[in-house]
């Protein structure tokens, strides 16, 4: 995690209640790690609170320091970002981790068997057959396409932004406009506003309910990945991402 923490919050309640429901839970939380060392991220207060282990590295201070590349597109860059997983790799198998769940992680990460969450509908392409929602800015994207729903994806990621296999699709979210889209796109200021606002309900309404679900799903066994990427849920494919519409 990188900031405020709250999908990792709603994965120890969701730990939490399966224990209490079930006596042993399908996953533990191990350990959190994070990538910031600041008071912009709330890790090591989550982590105090709950008696988690808790290891932080800052990215900035380990770049600035080496005096390394942080643009992970290029190969300095990307050959440092392997150099500063080294550090969350030792854990993982100091730790015996099955999983790693990527809660509000803003750093392109080469670790592998990662879940994470992005605020869009990924099942929807453009007409080249690409993710049409990727990146930073995808809910203000799909609102000013015109969208008239928002949901947000899981996927397990690869060495793509925003492109691995598709898991879990949330309930729509509907997008409530103050005022024309046409005036919208005109005031690039109150255009971001407006998605700012969606995002923020999207995370409650989306992110919060299929991040920690996606990862109770796979620690019960019903997620499955064949040779291909291709996505099955209880042995049937998921073509466009399970849906949270179906449960």
């Amino acid at each position: 995690m990188s900031g405020s923490g709250t999908n990792i919050v709603r994965l120890i309640e969701l730990e939490k209640t399966l224990r209490a429901k079930e006596g042993t839970p399908p996953f533990e939380l191990v350990f959190i790690f994070s990538d910031r060392s600041d008071g912009t991220c709330h890790g090591e207060k989550i982590a105090l609170e709950r008696a988690i282990p808790y290891i932080s590295l800052d990215i900035r201070a380990f770049h600035c320091f080496r005096g390394l590349k942080r643009n992970a597109a290029v190969p300095e860059g990307l050959q440092a970002r392997k150099e500063f997983d080294s550090t969350p790799a030792i854990l993982l198998r100091a730790f015996d981790i099955d999983v790693v769940a990527l809660g509000g992680y803003m750093s392109y990460t080469t670790i592998q068997r990662c879940i994470n969450v992005h605020p869009a509908d990924l099942s929807i392409l453009t007409s080249e057959g690409n993710r049409k929602y990727v990146g930073d800015h995808a809910v203000l994207d799909a609102i000013a396409a015109g969208e008239k729903t928002l949901r947000s994806s899981t996927i397990w990621t690869d060495q793509g932004v925003d492109t691995g296999p598709l898991l879990m699709v949330s309930k729509p979210l509907p997008v409530a406009l103050p005022e024309p889209l046409d005036d919208l796109l005109r005031n690039r200021k109150r255009l971001m506003q407006v998605s700012e606002e969606h995002q923020a309900r999207l995370k409650e309404r989306g992110d919060w309910k299929i991040f920690p679900r996606t990862v109770e799903m796979i620690a019960r066994g019903r997620f499955a990945l064949d040779s291909e990427g291709r996505v099955y849920v209880d042995g049937r494919p998921v073509p466009g991402g399970y849906r949270e519409d179906e449960e």
